[in-house]
C-alpha cells in the first residue's frame, strides 16, 4: 500500500522477477542486484541498444581524449554530478570504483591486465596509461550486463571487493530508500531532485538522457505468479518484469495491458559444475555428462513448447553475437543415451558421490531448468541431493567455497544475459582463472589462453576463427553447460510510455 504522504505523488509500482536480496553490484552478478543498481548509480559510459551496435557512449563523462597512439585515456566528468549524500562527484571516487568494480569482472580484469597506471589527474580528470592500445577501454566501463561499473563514493568504494559495502550511495536518477525496505515484501527509490541528466542524445538501452518522471519507484515482491498478474490487470501495480509464458496469447488480447520484450539478445540458460570439488573437480566426469545434455528438454520445460520463445541448440556464445559458431557442436548434438552416459561416468571415475544441487522454488524458469537437471542427472546414474530454496539464499551460498556437505554446492542453474555471453570478454562463466573465476571457480589455462588471444586479434574475422577455437576448448574443459537460450516477455500497463529496451529502468518512463 501507498502511504498517505505519497497519495498525490507520481509513484511507479513495478513487480521484479524476485526479490532483491544482494544490494552491491560489485559483489554479485544477479540481474536483480543489477536493475537496481542501475536506478541508484551511475556509470562513466552508458551502452546503446541493438540498432546502434550495444556502442559505449560517455554518460558521466563530458568526453575523452587518446593520446599515445591509444596507450594514454583522459576522461573528464561532466559538470554538476552528485552523490546522494550531497558530495561532488570527484575522479578519485571513479578511480577508487573502478579498482573495486575490476577486481571481481571479466572485463575489468582484462583492462587492469593492461594498465601500467590509473590516477585522478585533478578533481574532474581520470588518466589510464596502458601497456598496450585497448580500443575497448569505454566498452569495459559501460557494460550494462552483469557486475556494472558503479561509481560510488571513494569512502565506500575501498570496500574490499569480496565484502559488500555498508550502505548504497550512488549518483543515479533514485536514491535508495533503505529504511523502507522490507525483506520479500518491498524496495523503494525516490527520485534524486539534484541528478542531472545529460543533455545529448536520445535515451537508448543505458545511454542519453536518463530523465526520472517519477517521483517514487516501489518494487513489489509478489512470488506467486497468478497473484501478480491479477494485480497487473487490476491496475494495482504497473510493470511486471516477467510475464507468466503460458499466459502471453491471453494478455495479447488486454487492451490495457503491453507486452515487450526487454531484451532481444535473450537469456542463456547454464548449469554451473564446482570445479573445487568431487566429482566435477574431474574433467573426464564433467565431459562424460555432456552425453545426457538436451537443450531442447530444458528450454520446453523452462518456457513452453512455442520455439519462438526459445532456441536451441546454442553454444559457449549467443545465437546473436558475431561469434556465434558450430565449432565442437555434435557435443551437444549428437544422439542421447543415459546407458552411455552411466558408463561413462564410472569410466571417468565417478564413485557415487553426492551431488547438491542447489535451485529456487520462487524463480519459475530456474526452478523448471533444476528439475529438468535433477531428474537428468539421477537418470545418468547420479547420486542427487536437490535442495530447493529461494534464489537469494541460492545467490549468497553459490559463493560459499566450503565442501557441499558443510553448506558448499556442487551445482546449480542459472541464466545469462545474452550481453553476458556476447564474447569472450565479458563472460564471467567462460573464465578459467581459478580462485579469481565466477562462482564454480575452475582452472583451464587453455581457454584463458585463447581469451588472450582472442583481444589480441586485429580484426572480427581474427576474431572469430578464435572464438571457435575458444568454443572446442569449452566443451573439453566444461567450465559449465549451455541449455539453450529463451527470451522473456515484460507487461506493463497501457497507460505508461517510454519503456525502453535492455534491461527494467525506472528513468524515461512516464504516465499517459
Amino acid at each position: 500500500m501507498i502511504s498517505r504522504a505519497w497519495a498525490a505523488a507520481q509513484v511507479l509500482k513495478f513487480i521484479p522477477a524476485t526479490d532483491l536480496t544482494i544490494l552491491d553490484p560489485i559483489w554479485t552478478t544477479d540481474y536483480r542486484t543489477r536493475n537496481h543498481a542501475f536506478a541508484v548509480f551511475d556509470t562513466l559510459y552508458g551502452q546503446t541498444g541493438p540498432s546502434q551496435g550495444f556502442k559505449a557512449t560517455p554518460q558521466m563523462l563530458a568526453g575523452h581524449a587518446i593520446e599515445d597512439d591509444g596507450r594514454t585515456w583522459r576522461l573528464t566528468l561532466r559538470d554538476g554530478l552528485m552523490f546522494h549524500d550531497g558530495q561532488k562527484v570527484l575522479a578519485r571516487d571513479c578511480v577508487a570504483s573502478i579498482r573495486r568494480w575490476c577486481v571481481r569482472d571479466a572485463f575489468g580484469q582484462a583492462l587492469m591486465q593492461r594498465t601500467d597506471e590509473l590516477r585522478a589527474a585533478d578533481d574532474r580528470m581520470i588518466v589510464f596509461r596502458l601497456k598496450e592500445p585497448f580500443p575497448l577501454l569505454p566498452d569495459a566501463l559501460g557494460k550494462s550486463a552483469s557486475n556494472m561499473c558503479a561509481i560510488m563514493p571513494e569512502r565506500l568504494a575501498l570496500t574490499d571487493p569480496f565484502k559488500q559495502v555498508p550502505e548504497v550511495v550512488g549518483s543515479g536518477p533514485f536514491r535508495f530508500g533503505a529504511n523502507e525496505r522490507v525483506q520479500g515484501a518491498l524496495v523503494v527509490y525516490e527520485r534524486f531532485r539534484d541528478y542531472k541528466p545529460r543533455e545529448d542524445g536520445p535515451p537508448d538501452w543505458t545511454s542519453g538522457p536518463k530523465v526520472a518522471h517519477f517521483d517514487r519507484v516501489e518494487w513489489h515482491v509478489i512470488p506467486d505468479e497468478a497473484t501478480a498478474l491479477n494485480a497487473l490487470r487490476l491496475g494495482e501495480v504497473d510493470w511486471m518484469e516477467v510475464a507468466p509464458v503460458d499466459l502471453l496469447d491471453e494478455l495479447r488480447q488486454d487492451r490495457d495491458i503491453r507486452l515487450m520484450l526487454l531484451d532481444p539478445t535473450g537469456f542463456c540458460a547454464v548449469l554451473r559444475p564446482n570445479h573445487l570439488y568431487p566429482p566435477f573437480d574431474n574433467r573426464a566426469v564433467r565431459h562424460a555428462l555432456f552425453g545426457a545434455i538436451d537443450q531442447t528438454d530444458f528450454m520446453s520445460a523452462a518456457v513452453g513448447t512455442d520455439r519462438s520463445q526459445w532456441r536451441a541448440p546454442i553454444g559457449y556464445f549467443a545465437p546473436t553475437s558475431p561469434l556465434a559458431t558450430d565449432a565442437g557442436m555434435p557435443t551437444l548434438t549428437g544422439k542421447r543415451d543415459y546407458g552411455l552416459v552411466r558408463s561413462a561416468l564410472e569410466s571417468a571415475g565417478y564413485k557415487g558421490e553426492k551431488i547438491v544441487l542447489m535451485g529456487p522454488a520462487d524463480f519459475p524458469i530456474l526452478t523448471a531448468l533444476t528439475e529438468v537437471a535433477a531428474d537428468m542427472l539421477r537418470k545418468s546414474g547420479m547420486n542427487v541431493d536437490y535442495q530447493a530454496t529461494d534464489w537469494g539464499t541460492v545467490v549468497q551460498r553459490r559463493a560459499l567455497r566450503k565442501p557441499p556437505d558443510q553448506g558448499g554446492w556442487n551445482m546449480f542453474c542459472t541464466s545469462l544475459a545474452g550481453l553476458d555471453v556476447f564474447s569472450p570478454a565479458g563472460n564471467q562463466a567462460l573464465r578459467g582463472n581459478g580462485a579469481a573465476a565466477w562462482f564454480g571457480w575452475p582452472s583451464n589455462p587453455g581457454l584463458e589462453r585463447l581469451r588472450e588471444a582472442w583481444f589480441a586479434a586485429p580484426d572480427l574475422d581474427a576474431q572469430k576463427k578464435i572464438a571457435a577455437e575458444i568454443q572446442i576448448q569449452a566443451f573439453q574443459d566444461v567450465p559449465y553447460y549451455p541449455l539453450g537460450l529463451y527470451y522473456r516477455q515484460s507487461a506493463y500497463r497501457a497507460d505508461l510510455s517510454g519503456v525502453l529496451h535492455g534491461i527494467p529502468v525506472f528513468w524515461n518512463v512516464q504516465r499517459l
